[in-house]
């Protein structure tokens, strides 16, 4: 099987082509290339295929910007894009929102109620700090349409079928001959359905669908941060005659942690010295994401100095490689002290007093040697 070629390079546009001229290139393909025009030739039919593939997801921003980073492996499982459309037939039904648009009929050369995708759902969801750095598998409780079990989809009265619209014959469609084309319009009365239904199902009220809950098992990777936005395939709610479903995307919100922020993929850390622990150096013990390490704080330790623990961040949603741990020093002047304590501060007060001083009449004394000299 030869490789999938460029969906920009089908369609004969630049990268940073907009909608517009896209949705202009497109058009010019599909009317030359149409099957209708092209009997027989295969080649065309192919071409107006992977056109119309390839218009489907870079006029969809999502699917488009999907593309964009990862190309056609980013697709895979995106609806309508990693795979291209089987027989003409296929074709007009996954692509029949796009025909319509541009020919003003939908669907294939039969008439037939038209396929349509379920709608996609939003879940938000508030994890851990700690889940977020590691990773989850959970389920979540997910509202939505699905095809009610009382008529079975079929929105009429149990006992009873949905009948055939008189108007239409049942295509669910007027047609009419011009040019190249047969043009077809949706029927008012069946809107495009070609049946009608007389007694409806007193479970859905005739829409087919009812609200229901439904328990759906997530796997959330491990680095993913406030605001990462996770894809469920064929999770959203349920097609309409045939079509297939949403898709459900899952928000994520990360809670603050106690002891720890973050930055990138690195771990941010504050902890308080004294300024003796400051000054003369110490070893303490600090937290991490797995547990808790002794480090070396280094004699002359200033505000703002940091200690890094490489590798103790967290993983990186491409690579898994982790980021580092740094822990930041914050200087904690004491409030109250001592008799003793005031006696020596005051006492190392004196001293540091005295060696300014010393220096101060030191810089003056040589500024004037210099200036006799």
């Amino acid at each position: 099987m030869s490789p999938k070629r460029d969906y920009y390079e089908v369609l004969g546009a630049s990268q940073d082509a907009d909608a517009q001229e896209l949705k202009s290139k497109y058009r010019k393909i599909a009317l030359k290339y149409h099957p209708d025009r092209n009997p027989g030739d295969s080649e065309a039919e192919e071409y107006f295929k992977e056109a119309a593939e390839a218009y489907k997801v870079l006029s969809d921003p999502e699917q488009r910007r999907i593309y964009d980073q990862f190309g056609h492996e980013g697709l895979n499982g995106v609806n309508g894009g990693g795979g291209g459309a089987g027989g003409f037939e296929d074709i007009f039904s996954s692509f029949g929102d796009i025909f319509e648009e541009f020919f003003g009929f939908r669907g294939g050369r039969r008439g037939r109620s038209s396929a349509m995708r379920g709608s996609d759902l939003r879940y938000d969801m508030a994890i851990e700090f700690m889940e977020a750095a590691f990773g989850l598998e959970t389920e979540i409780d997910v509202e939505k349409m699905i095809l009610c079990t009382t008529c079975e989809g079929t929105g009429a009265k149990p006992g009873t079928e949905p009948e055939a619209c008189s108007h239409c014959g049942g295509s669910g469609q007027f047609v009419r001959t011009q040019g190249f084309f047969s043009v077809k319009s949706t029927c008012p009365h069946c809107r495009g359905e070609g049946k009608v239904i007389r007694e409806v199902c007193p479970q859905c009220r005739g829409r087919k669908q009812v609200v229901d809950s439904k328990k759906v098992a997530l796997k959330i990777p491990a680095g993913v941060d406030d605001g990462s936005k996770l894809r469920l395939a064929g999770e959203g709610e349920p097609g309409v005659n045939g079509g297939p479903p949403g898709d459900l995307y899952v928000f994520l919100r990360v809670k603050p942690h106690e002891y720890f922020d973050r930055k990138n993929n690195d771990v941010i850390c504050k902890v308080e010295l004294s300024f003796v622990q400051a000054a003369l150096g110490d070893e303490m013990t600090v937290p991490t994401l797995e547990g808790e390490e002794t480090i070396t704080i280094p004699r002359g330790t200033q505000y703002g100095d940091t200690v890094r623990l490489p590798g103790q961040g967290i993983p990186s949603l491409r690579t898994n490689i982790r980021g580092d741990q740094i822990v930041q020093v914050e200087l904690k002047t004491p409030k109250h002290l001592n008799k003793r304590q005031e006696e020596l501060l005051r006492e190392f007060y004196k001293i540091e007093s005295e060696k300014f001083t010393s220096r101060i009449k030191k810089l003056f004394k040589g500024g004037h040697t210099k200036a006799a000299r």
